[in-house]
């Protein structure tokens, strides 16, 4: 058998209980990836991976060469399955762990959190660690309900935890002090982006519950405009009052689409707060109703999209800003995507618009 570990007696006999047991240790390796996969799903706690394995023969013999007088049956190796959630950041560790509580019964003595070992060089150990079994209403088996491991950790800490081993630093050979300082180094600034990371997080979201609370309050002035803020007003249906005089000249029916598209728009414009998007839609909304007054008038459309509104307010503001056919061609590339038809619906659009009076303010 090559370098394989000769075990002695009770090591064999450890082993040949591994052997019985290992089918029931892959359907337990699959079923409890299963119950965590879906009980993080249904928490809407999003995970960069969940792995599962069972521990192979040639692991555990090294195990048992190490320490298996340790062990009393195969029953007290409690890393024969394992399953390893990564997370985004540091403190959905915490979440997935109170998932796994909800989820199963957890060996509280044999379980660890090597987060609180605060050791210099432990950045890449710091998993938190339950030793597990399936309830009673999953065990996969009434007579073997064997223990498993769960591993939470870090994107980062998974990371570093590769690099040690790739590198050896965990090693039997003796690293010299000099890369010792180094790693350590390395890992206390890992650990301080983990720690960042998850800083930034709560400050964007507690960021955006402020904007939140401007937008309902209509404290408009105060608000940048971004893809996030542009959304929560969009709630506040600032369009539908042109919508719906514009949707009368034919009796028209609004059906909602996205209005998203035309952010890059309004930002081309220069409008930099939601108070400036409001006061753009107050000041070109008569203009904006008389333009596609002229062309739904000798029409018979019975429909309209509940971006009608938006797009006649921004045809407007390109004629008013002496944006002519070329303005108009650029706004409709923006909106549709750039192809030659747009430069033909410029032209119409333009031919039209030179009509109205606010085209001819100041014209004498």
């Amino acid at each position: 058998m090559g370098n394989q570990v000769q075990l002695d007696p009770h090591g064999e006999m450890l082993l040949r209980q591994y052997r019985e047991l290992r089918p029931t240790l892959q359907q337990l390796a699959d079923e409890a990836c299963s119950l965590l996969r879906q009980a993080l799903k249904e928490q809407g706690i999003y995970v960069t991976a969940i792995e599962h394995r069972v521990k192979t023969e040639k692991s555990l013999r090294g195990k048992l060469e190490l320490k298996g007088a340790k062990y009393k049956s195969i029953d007290d190796v409690t890393d024969l399955v394992g399953l390893r959630v990564i997370t985004f950041y540091t403190d959905d560790v915490d979440k997935v762990a109170v998932v796994a509580k909800g989820l199963f019964d957890i060996d509280w003595q044999e379980s660890v959190d090597k987060r609180k070992l605060h050791q210099l060089d432990s950045f890449g150990y710091n998993s938190l660690h339950y030793i597990c079994r399936l309830r009673e209403g999953d065990a996969i088996s009434a007579t073997k309900n064997p223990r498993f491991e769960l591993q939470m950790r870090t994107a980062l800490q998974h990371v570093w935890s590769t690099i040690e081993h790739d590198t050896g630093y965990k090693g039997d050979v003796k690293i010299p002090r000099e890369y010792l300082r180094q790693f350590n180094r390395l890992a206390g600034m890992m650990e301080l982006m983990d720690d960042e990371f998850s800083r930034l997080r709560v400050v964007l979201t507690d960021y955006r519950r402020q904007t939140l609370a401007l937008v309902k309050s209509g404290q408009l002035d105060d608000v940048p405009l971004s893809r996030d803020t542009f959304r929560n007003y969009l709630e506040l249906k600032p369009f539908d009052h042109l919508n719906k005089r514009i949707a009368a000249v034919n009796q028209a029916e609004v059906f909602p689409v996205s209005m998203m598209s035309y952010l890059p728009v309004l930002e081309s414009f220069g409008l930099e707060t939601l108070g400036q998007v409001q006061h753009f839609i107050d000041e070109n909304s008569d203009d904006a109703y008389q333009l596609a007054l002229s062309q739904l008038a000798i029409t018979d459309l019975d429909i309209l999209s509940s971006n009608t509104a938006l797009q006649y307010l921004c045809l407007v503001y390109v004629l008013k800003h002496d944006g002519g056919r070329d303005g108009l061609k650029a706004l409709y590339d923006i909106i549709n995507g750039e192809n030659d038809a747009n430069g033909m619906v410029a032209e119409l659009m333009f031919s039209q618009a030179l009509t109205l009076p606010f085209m001819n303010k100041g014209k004498m």
